[in-house]
């Protein structure tokens, strides 16, 4: 199907709207996109964000501070687990260290997330099939994450599934499967919403990852940039295509 790849059905299950009535998830899909291993000007982008984060954040109090880091701190407090997003913030803006290079692609997904803090699941949506579906885990799904590891949904946390299983959950990542690799020419993000986060935030987010991705690749189409909950399943800002 490569570039001509169309908007995909994406719903919420009942289980999700009960568990969290206050969550959303930002839905994002771009097809006719042209991945490179690296880009000059993609490049230049990130090394002006390094420097911003190193002036929003100089220590690790001031990342703490921020409240969207803590609406995700709160959520994976309930499993024991700290949010792995807080760290890589940490590590470009308070030990120096530079936005690892993947491919473009990846890259313009993380620079968002380091950015903006949200949590994003990015996959290869020529991979993906039937139905998208966004749910509350029983406890008793298991999938192949995108290092190889074999996991079991932690009862009660979101993740997202296809006919095929499990495309990603906040705890343990994206999967396997569908990942973004260098020959992606469609891809689907999935923007991680627990309560505290607010439909401004999910939507500039995206609109950061879109741009990202035109820097690179110009001619990419929006096929979908949406924000769904459970008081607007059917997505409050509609499809684009």
């Amino acid at each position: 199907m490569g570039a001509e790849k169309q908007v995909f059905d994406f719903l919420i299950s009942d289980r999700w709207k009960r568990t969290y009535p206050h969550a959303a998830m930002g839905v994002l899909a771009l097809s006719h996109i042209e991945n490179k291993a690296q880009d000059a000007v993609l490049d230049a982008v990130k090394k002006a964000l390094e420097d911003e984060l190193r002036q929003r954040f100089g220590s690790r109090e001031a990342i703490k501070a921020d409240a969207v880091l803590q609406a995700y701190a709160a959520y994976y407090k309930r499993f024991k687990k700290n949010y792995h997003v807080f760290f890589q913030i940490e590590s470009v803006a308070v030990k120096g260290q530079p936005i690892p290079r993947v491919n473009a692609l990846v890259e313009a997904m993380f620079m968002a997330e380091l950015k903006h803090g949200l949590l994003t699941a990015g996959h290869d949506l020529d991979t993906l099939a039937g139905e998208v579906v966004l749910d509350a885990a029983s406890g008793d799904e298991e999938y192949t994450t995108i290092s190889g590891e074999t996991k079991t949904l932690k009862a009660g946390d979101m993740f997202v599934r296809d006919g095929m299983g499990v495309l990603s959950s906040i705890i343990y990542g994206p999967d396997k499967r569908t990942r973004i690799s260098r020959q992606t020419q469609c891809a689907f993000f999935s923007i991680y919403a627990p309560d505290g986060i607010g439909q401004a935030a999910i939507l500039a987010h995206m609109q950061d990852i879109e741009g990202y991705i035109r820097l690179f690749s110009p001619g990419a189409v929006l096929e979908r940039m949406d924000v769904v909950s459970a008081a607007n399943p059917q997505g409050s800002l509609g499809q684009v295509r």
